[in-house]
């Protein structure tokens, strides 16, 4: 079924009768030519590329839980490419062009919204900083203004201005940034793999990886073994865990990421906004809540949930930053697992088993590399060649010293 306007009358007009499921629910198949080991966004969406651009026929996604419940659906929704080093910024500028043609290529309504996004400067060295950053965006390709203090009191006048510890000294823009809706971009790449013969198979968890002379046979799963040609692995925080039942040992570490939104409020902020002084950004939502959220939790954890110091440090950020929100009710909160790289840019590369292939540490970039970590990966998977954007994400950088330390601090995971 292919959703337009006239659809949506002709089912108002016929009683809704004509809808069908989004996507199948198949009983796994006994092997496939290539077994993409989770089902989140990264996950169908190296599907979606590897069935319509790679003309892969033979391709499952394995999903321990439901679609849509793990990382993908627990972030802040922020799309940009406002990064730095040669490694990361070709990358994410190119994910920015798919998001802005994905409803198109989707054939759904991914609500993608490039209402811009601001990181506010505290000083004359992180304005230095940013005048850097922007010019490097711009020789990629990307979009970035510079702003004064009066550019940025005209676009956010609520903000603490007059007698903040930090006062705001500038900003650098990207307009082309913005939000889109987590669950619809998770639904929308699960329809399109199923629309071209990719089996979705949900609640089926991956027990092992059956490895014999060095070559990956298939996965061991809830449901029994599936074997596998290939077997791509993009599970974000379980990515040690799962690398492990290879007998493979990954530079990341597991960390949770809080979440947090408001109470409906009326429409005030029409961007998305990063405090320089402190780590929290904030944008609000199609209902009125106020979407925002701060640094991870100092320890390592597979639990998708966080702790109240945390919750007290992104909230005083907050204050900090928009003294009005303090009157503001928190309406809920979440966490997702977080595969804290040592460098903090991500990893996209073969392993060591031949047939094994990886995709993770993505650190806080893995909701806005959505598509383009899909289409990376897919062209991996399909052509055991790295996409020209992604030759700098390889497995073996930390030994040979090629770190992508995008944020300069060095070996520390937590900092990232």
């Amino acid at each position: 079924m292919r959703y337009s306007g006239f659809r949506v009358i002709r089912e108002a007009v016929t009683g809704h009768k004509g809808w069908v499921p989004v996507w199948r629910d198949p009983e796994p198949q006994p092997s496939y030519d290539i077994v993409i080991v989770g089902g989140g966004g990264h996950g169908l969406a190296t599907a979606h590329y590897l069935a319509s651009r790679y003309g892969a026929a033979r391709v499952a996604v394995i999903e321990k839980g439901w679609i849509g419940g793990g990382n993908v659906g627990r972030n802040t929704t922020i799309i940009r490419s406002n990064y730095m080093l040669d490694g990361n910024e070709p990358f994410y500028e190119m994910s920015l062009k798919l998001w802005e043609g994905l409803e198109q290529d989707l054939n759904y309504n991914a609500m993608v919204s490039q209402r811009g996004i601001l990181n506010l400067c505290h000083s004359d060295g992180q304005r230095d900083a940013y005048r850097l950053r922007g010019n490097a965006m711009r020789l990629h390709g990307a979009d970035a203004e510079l702003l004064g203090p009066g550019e940025v009191r005209a676009m956010y006048p609520f903000l603490n201005f007059d007698d903040a510890r930090f006062p705001i000294k500038g900003g650098l823009l990207q307009r082309r940034g913005g939000t889109v809706r987590h669950d619809a971009v998770a639904w929308g790449y699960a329809r399109a793999a199923d629309s071209r013969g990719v089996d979705i198979i949900q609640n089926c968890e991956v027990t092992g990886l059956r490895v014999e002379d060095g070559r990956v046979l298939g996965v061991d799963t809830s449901r029994g073994f599936i074997g596998a040609g290939k077997v791509g692995v993009a599970v974000a925080g379980n990515s040690s865990r799962v690398m492990a039942m290879a007998g493979l040992r990954l530079p990341i570490e597991s960390h949770v990421l809080q979440a947090f939104v408001s109470e409906g409020l009326k429409p005030v902020l029409d961007g998305v906004i990063t405090y320089g002084a402190g780590h929290f950004y904030v944008s609000q939502s199609d209902k009125g809540g106020l979407v925002f959220g701060g640094d991870i939790d100092g320890y390592n954890s597979y639990a998708q949930r966080g702790n109240l110091p945390t919750v007290e440090d992104v909230c005083e950020g907050g204050l900090s930053l928009m003294p009005m929100v303090g009157q503001a009710r928190l309406l809920r909160m979440w966490g997702g697992i977080m595969d804290m790289s040592m460098d903090g840019s991500p990893i996209i590369d073969r392993t060591p088993v031949e047939g094994l292939y990886f995709n993770g540490g993505w650190c806080y970039g893995g909701f806005k590399a959505t598509p383009a970590s899909g289409l990376a990966f897919a062209h991996l998977l399909a052509t055991d060649t790295p996409h020209e954007t992604a030759t700098a994400y390889r497995l073996d950088r930390f030994r040979n010293g090629r770190m992508i330390d995008e944020k300069g601090m060095g070996a520390t995971p937590n900092l990232h």
